[in-house]
């Protein structure tokens, strides 16, 4: 008989999405794979702006934080199939300029190990809310 793999399940996708509602860095970096690359919702790259490496991830990660003090990830469904899985929620944060940002984004999964190898955001091109 063959030791199963650990796998990834739905309850995985909604502790990830309550760590970064958190903002709790050393959660979210339990749940990362040691290979792992995080591809952000904008930046130069066909991807947006690539980090790959656990000290590049958990950069990426936090610059959220940074650029959005109260970033929030909110109304999440989550889909888990084999090695791969989705989570759909609103993204809703207040930029250093002060505009709010509102919007439905999409974050596609590569699995390995149990852990996420690959986070993959995607995120509506809103224009800003009025600054508060």
């Amino acid at each position: 008989m063959t030791a199963s793999q650990p796998t990834v399940t739905i309850q995985t996708l909604i502790d990830f999405n309550a760590a970064w509602n958190r903002h709790d860095i050393e959660a979210l970096m339990g749940f990362m794979h040691d290979e792992c690359a995080f591809h952000a919702v904008a930046g130069p790259e066909l991807l947006g702006r690539s980090f790959k490496g656990r000290k590049a991830v958990r950069e990426g990660f936090e610059a959220a934080w940074l650029n959005c003090p109260d970033a929030a990830w909110l109304d999440g469904e989550h889909l888990v199939a084999g090695d791969r899985g989705i989570s759909e929620s609103t993204f809703t944060g207040t930029r250093l300029d002060g505009a709010r940002i509102e919007a439905r984004m999409v974050d596609v999964f590569t699995f390995k190990g149990g852990k996420i190898l690959v986070k993959n955001a995607f995120r509506k091109d809103r224009l800003p809310l009025a600054k508060v």
